[in-house]
């Protein structure tokens, strides 16, 4: 490799055409192991950049977060090699005295190999692509410095500390020119070096002897990757309001604060969830909350990452939903606790036009604290939600349709009938 852009592989999502194995006589080869080797202590000074955007080398490139994060994997496992390769990450460092086992998995794969050897990681050419050192206190940090600068990139190896340590470095690189990998022992330290401080590291390396790691830094990058993305939402037309009487709602409050024209996609079918606000505004019956959606009754469906959608009932701390604004611009948030409580109740229905048979549906607490997302009108903001306790046939509001029939919250091709 003449250069870091071809030693680089982030993640994506899966390729459209699959990975290129090489085959002998008909049948993958046989991979054999390598033995581990300890890298050494380096010095760096602060010229190094966190994010560095550059052109993907994989298959597929979709959102910027993901050209802006690379993965390298460390691994001796040809289960995790061939799981990395088929999601598109194909730079694998290797031991320097391991070059036989680099020649047989490019002999199956097109993958491209860096080895570790004298403090840095060299392209098969010899040519150095970055410095790797190990460090174990704030101290070391701040002595490193690179013996080429002209490398490009920077991995450490942390010895000891993980949460603060991923801070410190972006603190201490900030503004810099190089990236800046961080080698991770599972994929929720990875998350840890991508995410400090708001910014995260340039890069992870992922040592790994699990398929499953590999699968689950995947499907966090595919959530992210969602957050990058606008969801496409319909204007829909209030054709019923009816108070149906008491039931169990659900309040979620999460760990995020939310914005005018945020909430959280909710409805009694998962074909079309309406845009629920969240507590943010100023009210004069109850103090401003904006981290909390009175979200439904315990049986509504809300949308949570990766196209699934889950019953308000199966909410907890700890769990992940989607945040939608009045845009369809989206970001995941967690969340920090669920209030199931019996209130009065208000069934709303809509449909998209008056020739549409399809009927979207809701219910919802009824108090005016609860309100609905209103489309926009002409390019310009009418107003920003309409209370339940407000609402009535002809009004606007917005919906977000999707397929109908669920399993376990993944959307599948079936007949099915609601009502």
């Amino acid at each position: 490799m003449a250069s870091l852009s071809s030693a680089s592989a982030p993640l994506v999502r899966i390729p459209t055409q699959l990975p290129c194995f090489r085959l002998n006589n008909g049948k993958v080869q046989s991979l054999s192991r390598y033995s581990k080797t300890k890298t050494t202590h380096l010095s760096i000074n602060p010229i190094v950049r966190m994010c560095s955007v550059a052109a993907s080398d994989s298959p597929v490139s979709t959102s910027s977060y993901e050209q802006s994060k690379r993965v390298w994997i460390w691994t001796e496992n040809s289960q995790v090699m061939t799981a990395a390769v088929e999601r598109g990450w194909k730079t694998f460092l290797f031991p320097s005295q391991n070059h036989g086992l680099a020649s047989e998995w490019s002999s199956i794969a097109l993958i491209d190999p860096l080895f570790i050897r004298e403090g840095g990681i060299f392209d098969g050419a010899g040519k150095r692509v970055a410095t790797i050192f190990e460090v174990s206190t704030p101290a070391e940090l701040k002595k490193l410095q690179p013996e080429d600068e002209h490398a490009g990139n920077v991995v450490i190896d942390l010895l000891d500390w993980q949460v603060i340590p991923a801070e410190n470095i972006v603190a201490e690189f900030q503004g810099s020119q190089m990236t800046v990998f961080a080698v991770s022992k599972s994929p929720v330290e990875a998350q840890l070096f991508l995410e400090a401080l708001e910014h995260g590291l340039g890069g992870v390396v992922l040592k790994a002897e699990d398929v499953k790691d590999v699968l689950d830094l995947k499907e966090y990058f595919d959530r992210r990757n969602e957050a990058h993305n606008r969801l496409s939402l319909t204007k829909a037309t209030v054709t019923k309001v009816h108070a149906v009487g008491m039931g169990d709602r659900v309040c979620v409050d999460l760990c995020s604060l939310m914005r005018p024209g945020e909430g959280l996609l909710v409805g009694s079918f998962a074909r079309g969830l309406f845009l629920v606000h969240s507590e943010c505004l100023e009210s004069n019956y109850i103090a401003s909350r904006p981290f909390r959606v009175n979200a439904g009754p315990v049986h509504a469906y809300v949308a949570v990452p990766g196209g699934k959608t889950s019953y308000l009932s199966e909410l907890k701390a700890g769990k992940e939903v989607i945040v939608v604004d009045q845009n369809g611009k989206l970001r995941t948030a967690i969340v920090g606790r669920v209030k199931i409580e019996t209130r009065p109740l208000i069934l709303l229905e809509a449909k998209r036009d008056a020739n549409d048979q399809t009927v979207y549906s809701i219910l919802l607490q009824n108090a005016e604290t609860v309100a609905l997302v209103c489309p926009h009108e002409g390019g310009k903001l009418q107003k920003t939600v309409i209370p339940v306790t407000s609402i009535k046939a002809g009004d606007e509001v917005l919906l977000r349709l999707q397929g109908g029939a669920r399993h376990t919250g993944i959307e599948i091709q079936e007949f099915i009938v609601e009502n």
